[in-house]
């Protein structure tokens, strides 16, 4: 069975992060996950004139990492009380590589982060610290959208993160199988409805409808593990169309809590999560997105 017991959470004080730290909190409850809160502190010595004498720098330096240790003890005391506080991490250098070396260090198994994207044109980016994340993290990565975005119901004061609709993109390789696994546990975790989700890109056209869907929804059933079945509510889904757009319009529709797929691991070429299928439904998607590396 699928465990996640060490979540990391980084964060840079926006309303992204405090929402993303929402999720991380609620995981690590569920899960009884150790949770680590990690803010990156970046010096840009080229932003200093070479005049400026060396001990107004390191006196400068000194007074943002005090201010930035105050911001990161006061983010951690949101009003939610989940139990344990979560670990509280300062570090400087360059984010992506700082929070990626510690998610290394630290044998983290999920990284629950913001994106500051906004929704519009396909070349529209993710926050770069995001991106570079996603590209290259080793264990899965949860990225939370700005909140107008999600549709979570309203929870309890104790855990406002409510997720009552998973939905699972399957293709039947490797990496949707892993997916699987994922969106299994969490649905178990929260007692919610887990869509399985197949998009058939091209139908035949000596098919009719039922013919051309029958067989996938049957390898959908197939695909669930029978120790599965009584823990959640699955359902097979097959749409035509592109995927991301069908992955989309099903997510909008059903007003899902967020979306599980899986991804080729790291070091794979940028084609593999940016331009593709997980990197548009992560961009355009309505809710989180649960990218889950193999």
């Amino acid at each position: 069975m699928l465990r996640i017991e060490r979540i990391l959470c980084p964060v840079d004080f926006s309303v992204f992060s405090a929402r993303a730290y929402d999720y991380a909190q609620s995981l690590a409850r569920h899960y009884q996950a150790s949770l680590f809160l990690q803010h990156v502190v970046e010096f840009n010595l080229a932003a200093y004139a070479y005049y400026v004498p060396a001990s107004y720098i390191v006196e400068l330096q000194q007074e943002l990492r005090k201010d930035a240790m105050l911001q990161l003890q006061e983010f951690a005391r949101r009003p939610v009380d989940y139990g344990a506080p979560p670990e509280r991490i300062l570090n400087e250098g360059a984010p992506a590589n700082t929070i990626l070396g510690f998610a290394g260090v630290q044998k983290v198994n999920l990284i629950v982060m913001g994106s500051h994207g906004l929704q519009g044109a396909d070349r529209i980016a993710l926050g770069s610290v995001t991106e570079k994340v996603l590209r290259k993290a080793s264990c899965s990565v949860l990225v939370v959208r700005s909140p107008e975005h999600d549709f979570i119901s309203p929870g309890s004061e104790q855990d406002p993160i409510q997720l009552h609709k998973l939905l699972v993109c399957m293709d039947f390789s490797e990496y949707s199988m892993r997916a699987l696994e994922h969106a299994i546990s969490i649905a178990a975790e929260y007692h919610a409805e887990l869509s399985l989700l197949h998009v058939l890109e091209d139908m035949p056209a000596s098919k009719d409808l039922q013919s051309a869907t029958q067989p996938l929804l049957a390898r959908l059933e197939q695909a669930i593990p029978t120790e599965a079945r009584g823990r959640c509510i699955i359902k097979p889904l097959v749409r035509i169309g592109k995927p991301y757009l069908e992955i989309i319009q099903q997510a909008a529709e059903a007003k899902t809590d967020a979306v599980i797929m899986g991804v080729r691991g790291r070091n794979a070429l940028d084609v593999a999560v940016f331009g593709s299928t997980t990197h548009r439904v992560i961009q355009l998607g309505p809710c989180p997105v649960l990218a889950v590396h193999v």
